[in-house]
């Protein structure tokens, strides 16, 4: 496959889970295991060990009947194929999301129901993995957690993780500072449980939506309509069994509870995104009441310490960070959130200055970025002769362009991130790199030009007897 299939017209998307497994298999982005494997520590240690490849597929997993699907969104390579559009369609798709949001369309039936269980055991029904060794137990990992809010009846969906703790009981990570933790202290101040669903294997634009977190999600913002703006096709939903929600209708698994408000149980530890155990913690329990599921349904699984989990978060992250530096500054052409960064804590802005009057804005840039994504600790900017999507260009201009003495911005106590040990509690130093040429230096940093050439499939050969004689070794 030479590139992406766009597969849309008039901006429409097929991001339907199935369709997206569908194209990953036929474009040879998925690979499926060909024995039995252990969902206690094996597959996920397999994962990890190819992660940021092809999806993987388990069909045969020891003690369970359900498929397993990891590394869905580890990569480029695979979110472009399961979108069926190159990594800059799929920003601009989630660009245009919170601005034209469509409402999901209710049906009467779905796919996600075709099985209802009543009466489960949900560490039975599900082959939810322990990830690590000092992991605490087994863990939920790719569950959208969708709730309305008691207060303004809008719909949130975001991820959390969810512990096994017994046949109907999960620990859910609930973190400060999140919409769902708000609609649950909401629902905790008026003596309520908080009615839940918890989606396994949902539309991508949910996945993306879900993703989406603090000034780039907007409370009053319903994420299912945002969802449907992303695709540009209404999310087709079903009402719940048990609770008074709306869930995706071409789920894989749903499970429907409340969040009791009134009790606690410790969960964690867990190994985290930026690859360290969470420590061990009270958490609110969420207390099933169904679970649902298509026929022969197919299990998502995440790495809490994989590429899939920050993946998940790069091109919302960076569209978000475009929109904010675009409207603000306006020399910025592009940015990158890193892989070394965790897609998250690091970005390289590349600027086009045009004229004099632009110098200087490289350095709005770097506040800019720091005012529109919290969590940015590092902003490198760059010139539009540099490629930042090759980290030895982006060294080059460091190496070449940046004098420590000057081109250095400290802002310190800043707020980052907490799960970031080198700060304290998330306050921590942010640091933004001028890496830019003064305009007025244009032509004296500029970098060597070839003249342009072809070069023909055949020009030259890897033979070696052809090497030989022209060595004079034969």
């Amino acid at each position: 496959m030479n590139g992406p299939v766009r597969l849309f017209t008039n901006d429409v998307l097929d991001t339907r889970f199935r369709s997206a497994l569908a194209r990953l298999a036929t474009s040879g982005r998925l690979k499926t295991c060909t024995r039995a494997i252990d969902p206690d520590l094996e597959l996920a240690s397999v994962m990890k060990v190819l992660d940021g490849g092809p999806a993987l597929l388990f069909p045969q997993v020891r003690g369970h009947e359900v498929a397993i699907l990891g590394n869905l969104l580890s990569c480029q390579e695979n979110c472009e194929v399961a979108f069926g559009a190159d990594f800059r369609s799929i920003r601009g798709f989630v660009d245009r999301a919170l601005d034209n949001p469509l409402p999901p369309r209710i049906v009467s039936s779905a796919p996600v129901q075709d099985v209802v269980l009543r009466e489960f055991d949900v560490r039975k029904a599900l082959p939810a993995l322990r990830h690590a060794p000092a992991d605490a137990g087994r863990f939920i990992t790719a569950g959208i957690l969708i709730v309305r809010d008691p207060e303004t009846g809008v719909y949130n969906a975001s991820y959390h993780r969810l512990q096994l703790h017994g046949p109907d009981r999960l620990g859910v990570k609930l973190d400060f500072g999140r919409h769902l933790r708000l609609a649950y202290e909401r629902a905790k101040a008026r003596g309520q449980n908080l009615p839940v669903a918890v989606v396994l294997g949902a539309d991508l634009a949910l996945h993306f939506t879900a993703a989406t977190m603090g000034s780039q999600m907007p409370e009053g913002a319903d994420e299912m309509a945002v969802a449907g703006g992303l695709a540009g096709a209404a999310l087709p939903v079903v009402r719940a069994i048990s609770q008074d929600l709306l869930v995706p209708a071409e789920a894989e698994f749903v499970l429907e509870g409340e969040i009791l408000t009134s009790e606690d149980e410790q969960e964690g530890p867990f190994g985290e995104f930026v690859g360290f155990m969470a420590p061990a913690a009270p958490a609110p329990v969420l207390k099933l009441s169904a679970v649902t599921h298509r026929l022969n349904p197919i299990y998502p699984a995440i790495n809490g310490y994989g590429r899939e989990t920050i993946m998940l978060r790069k091109y919302v992250l960076e569209a978000s960070l475009l929109k904010v530096l675009r409207s603000a500054i306006p020399i910025v052409v592009d940015a990158e959130m890193t892989a070394g960064g965790l897609h998250r804590f690091h970005a390289i802005v590349q600027v086009r200055k045009q004229m004099s009057q632009h110098e200087g804005l490289q350095r709005n840039a770097i506040l800019a970025s720091f005012g529109a994504l919290k969590d940015l600790d590092y902003v490198i900017v760059v010139d539009d002769d540099i490629d930042i999507r090759n980290p030895l260009d982006v060294e080059y201009a460091l190496a070449t362009r940046m004098e420590a003495s000057k081109d250095l911005i400290v802002i310190p106590g800043a707020r980052g991130h907490e799960y970031v040990r080198a700060g304290n509690n998330g306050i921590r130093a942010k640091l933004g790199i001028d890496a830019t040429v003064p305009f007025d230096e244009k032509d004296r940093f500029r970098r060597v030009a070839f003249a342009p050439v072809d070069i023909e499939p055949d020009l030259f050969t890897s033979d070696p007897a052809i090497a030989e004689a022209a060595l004079g070794l034969a």
